[in-house]
């Protein structure tokens, strides 16, 4: 039976990529299609005989066979695949509702919950190729690069890899903050690439860190006391960190670990040329960057050589304290995701020194640079214990304005002789001059303005002026400005409310409301009130820990430029500092509304300011958690691929996991829908007694069809899909039909092959229905009529279509032509999507309640029935409009539901 023939011309099956297409109508039996080439010889057969050849006999042996078992296969990896597409959806949905800032999550659910999606979308991908014979094994490797994406986002990060354990500063760029953390990374970004001079130095790596741990057996030790705690439970925090900070400091430093850090200083006191103190510094992996970590881990400054080793480690412990625990786990990191690299700088014996930033974070769109400054070091800066001198700097008329002198500094903090630093009173000479001139102040700004083009972005910067009047920068970090603009001007006072404190300056705009609760001493914040404002003398980092819930801070003294500053701005509470009197003005209790705006602080609660009160932004939504959540859907949720119908929809153009399922869920419909070549009398088909004047032969591949043995009829039937469709078969006059003397097989979608009208009208009389429970495809001929209608009903509205197909014959074009623009208005009226192509109608209704889709195919039933032969009749246009009016009149309800999902 089979011929060999010369092929000239090429073209893939619609319905299955496995076959070909040439234009005599022959189908090439061939499994591998890589190789196929103009000119090459290849067994082919008549498409009719071919269905007799595979589906009849086993053509090796001569034996009956089980010609559903494929079938079988194909269909239970649909069903797998709308289940994996469900859940795959469902996690989608899950995630994409954690954005809305109404719920909070944790790491693990971020990470479990992503994998559940990238997981389900994987095993899509693997039973769509079972369905298709793998045609789109190439899916794999698409899903493979976004699901690694996503983990890289989400997931555990990868154990450091292995490296030196001290870089010089000199070989330092912002690219190596990975392994020396942002802070000495600016650092050797600043000196190699903007010249702008700051200390000599070395950094301590990520990996240093990591091979100090483990050498000591940390890691599970810190994560077992690290995993259940609670940011809100304060004492939890302050024991846990205690114990972990003990342990830290008690541990040693591997040997090569110690020399490393002697060496690297030796070579330090070479570049210096003199014994040298330096600054110990912290630089965690995630300070000084997208999150600012102000104040929360150890300085030490002034340490000897012989020193620093004990100083590392206690640097090392800081990334545990209380405040910093709190920090990040409010921040939504984890104990893997944080690291300490320490820097190790030359101390730089300051005459002045503070804070400057680059922009003025009250005002960002002033061109003006804010400078604080204080006489020695500026650590009584940062850490908010004295009030400082502040200048304003304008770009552009190159002058200064000071804001406030240092008449009020009592205080200064100096290096000693013995190491360490000590804060001693000012002298009379100091006190009465100012911390820094005019020239300097200039050269600052100049170094400002310097950093913030080079990083592009606003800068916050430590700086010191040394023994030879030399400005040197010690840091710089990105400066976090709270972007919010105000409708409408706040009143600069209301009247008939009593002003209890009319002064300070604002370090974060913004109106609070709440009871005062004076800290005094750091144990007073552990019964902080939710809503309350907090008082102090002076500001502090600790201060951090009660920040999620404080309506407002007020500070007797205190910088805008200092640590807590920035934190408080970060936590976007409103604050006044620098207010001289208010811890005497202000009572344990009592009720205020605080106008850090004007800066008055009103007694009892302002009303009219209510309006002005811009809500807190929800501090969750700024953490990392909440960040990587947001970046990690943007590999997930949007979905590209529209239109199937599109050229462009194809597995290189799924660039999200909502892609590769909107994808797989088309294809594998599309796929099933195209079953082939099913004969009548397969094994396990049975042939369905009904009223109705066409065979109809029932394939059950589950739970279908119960308790028929001898007869079937329409009572052992329970697939709701056909149910519903038989009713309206049933329930329609249907009109004689021409019988035509044939037998043998049915194929359900003839449409694909390029035989002859004739030998489609050959092919079968008989009706072919595939079912499960909630599944059907039912190919029924009626006369030259070819029509499949293929359904899902089940449960889940995501699951549930309605696909069909029609191609008429027997009459003439026109009339044809006229039959295909009734159906197609039919469906159009019963909402499905319709495509017509000659006298071929195909459509598709998707996602509709199970209950919905019984209804529609009901009325596909009686609609089936209503055009069977009808072109016959449609002899002009006329006619046509009328038989549309007439069914849409009698059968289709005047509102139809319409769709409540989505892909």
């Amino acid at each position: 039976m089979p011929i060999s023939f010369d092929l000239p011309c090429i073209k893939k099956s619609y319905t299955n990529p496995l076959l070909l297409i040439v234009p005599c109508g022959n189908i090439i039996i061939e499994s591998c299609l890589d190789c196929l080439q103009p000119g090459k010889r290849f067994k082919c057969m008549k498409i009719l005989d071919y269905i007799k050849f595979m589906f009849s006999m086993d053509h090796a042996k001569g034996e009956k066979r089980d010609t559903t078992a494929p079938l079988r296969l194909r269909f239970a990896a649909f069903r797998k695949l709308l289940d994996h597409n469900n859940t795959a959806l469902a996690a989608m949905a899950d995630l994409g509702e954690k954005l809305t800032g109404d719920y909070l999550f944790d790491r693990r659910y971020v990470e479990t919950k992503t994998a559940e999606v990238a997981d389900n979308v994987g095993a899509m991908i693997e039973h769509l190729n079972v369905i298709c014979h793998g045609t789109y094994s190439r899916l794999a490797d698409c899903h493979k690069d976004i699901a690694a994406a996503i983990n890289q986002i989400v997931g555990r990060r990868p154990v450091l890899a292995k490296d030196v354990l001290t870089i010089p500063l000199s070989e330092l760029t912002k690219e190596t903050a990975d392994r020396v953390g942002g802070k000495m990374a600016n650092l050797g970004e600043m000196l190699g690439r903007t010249a702008i001079p700051v200390p000599e130095g070395f950094a301590v790596t990520a990996y240093a860190f990591r091979l100090f741990l483990d050498y000591n057996d940390l890691p599970g030790k810190i994560a077992a006391k690290l995993d259940a705690l609670m940011e809100n439970d304060l004492a939890a925090l302050e024991e846990a960190s205690a114990s972990i900070q003990e342990m830290v400091r008690g541990a040693h430093l591997p040997d090569d670990l110690a020399e490393a850090i002697a060496a690297a200083y030796r070579c330090l006191e070479q570049l210096v040329g003199r014994p040298v103190t330096v600054s110990v510094r912290s630089s965690a992996l995630q300070e000084d960057g997208e999150f600012s970590f102000a104040g929360q881990y150890s300085t030490v400054l002034n340490v000897a050589g012989s020193d620093i080793a004990d100083r590392y480690k206690d640097v090392l412990a800081s990334l545990f304290n209380q405040r910093a625990l709190f920090y990040w786990k409010t921040k939504g990191f984890h104990d893997f995701d944080m690291a300490m690299p320490v820097g190790i700088l030359r101390m730089v014996d300051a005459k002045a020194g503070g804070v400057m930033y680059s922009r003025d974070p009250n005002n960002p769109r002033n061109d003006a640079i804010l400078i604080s400054a204080v006489h020695g070091l500026g650590v009584t800066v940062v850490d908010g214990t004295v009030s400082p001198e502040t200048y304003l700097f304008s770009r552009s008329t190159g002058t200064h304005t000071t804001l406030q002198n240092a008449e009020r500094q009592q205080i200064v903090a100096v290096c000693t002789a013995a190491g360490g630093i000590e804060k001693r009173p000012l002298t009379p000479q100091e006190a009465g001059r100012p911390c820094i001139s005019a020239g300097q102040i200039t050269q600052l700004a100049a170094y400002a303005d310097k950093l913030e083009q080079h990083y592009s972005c606003p800068q916050d910067i430590e700086w010191a002026i040394d023994v030879d009047d030399r400005p040197i920068l010690l840091q710089s970090r990105p400066l976090h400005i709270l972007a919010r603009e105000t409708k409408k001007s706040v009143p600069t006072k209301i009247p008939g409310y009593d002003i209890r404190l009319s002064r300070g300056i604002i370090a974060c705009k913004g109106i609070g409301f709440g009871p005062v609760h004076y800290v005094r001493l750091h144990e007073d914040l552990n019964t902080f009130p939710d809503g309350g404002v907090l008082l102090a003398k002076h500001t502090s980092t600790k201060f951090v820990t009660v920040m999620d819930r404080a309506s407002a801070i007020i500070t007797d003294v205190g910088s805008t430029t200092g640590h807590m500053a920035s934190l408080a701005r970060e936590y976007q509470v409103p604050t006044i500092l620098d207010a001289e009197t208010a811890t005497e003005t202000l009572k344990q209790g009592e009720l205020v509304t605080v106008d850090a705006v004007n800066g008055n602080v009103y007694a009892g609660t302002v009303e009219e300011l209510r309006e002005f009160a811009n809500p807190k932004e929800d501090p969750f939504k700024s953490t990392q958690l909440f960040r990587s959540l947001e970046k990690a859907l943007k590999l997930i949720a949007p979905l590209n691929l529209i239109d199937p119908e599109d050229p462009g929809f194809s597995p290189e153009a799924c660039r999200t996991l909502h892609d590769i399922t909107r994808f797989c869920h088309e294809i594998a419909v599309r796929e099933l829908f195209n079953i082939e070549f099913i004969s009548a009398d397969d094994v396990g088909s049975q042939k369905l007694v009904a009223a109705i004047p066409t065979e109809i032969w029932v394939l059950d591949l589950g739970g279908a069809i119960e308790g028929a043995h001898n007869h079937l009829n329409i009572d052992h039937v329970r697939c709701l899909p056909f149910l519903a469709l038989f009713k309206g078969l049933t329930s329609m006059r249907w009109p004689e039909a021409k019988q035509f003397d044939v037998s043998g097989f049915m194929g359900a979608i003839a449409h694909t092959a390029t035989t002859s009208e004739e030998q489609l009208r050959r092919a079968a009389e008989k009706s072919f229905a595939i079912l499960t429970d909630e599944y059907m495809t039912f190919a029924v001929r009626l006369g030259y009529h070819l029509s499949t209608i293929e359904a899902f009903a089940g449960e889940s509205i995501n699951d549930n279509y309605i696909r069909f197909f029609f191609k008429g014959g027997g009459a003439a074009i026109d009339r044809r032509l006229r039959r295909v623009r009734l159906i197609a208005e039919i469906l159009k009226h019963m909402d499905f999507n319709v495509k017509t192509t000659d006298d071929v109608v195909e459509a598709t209704l998707m996602k509709y309640k199970k209950e919905t889709i019984q209804e529609k195919l009901e009325i596909m039933g009686k609609f089936t029935v209503f055009t069977k032969q009808l072109d016959m009749v449609m002899y002009n246009d006329a006619i046509t409009n009328g038989y549309i009016a007439q069914f849409i009149k009698q059968h289709i309800p005047i509102k139809t539901p319409v769709s409540t999902a989505s892909h």
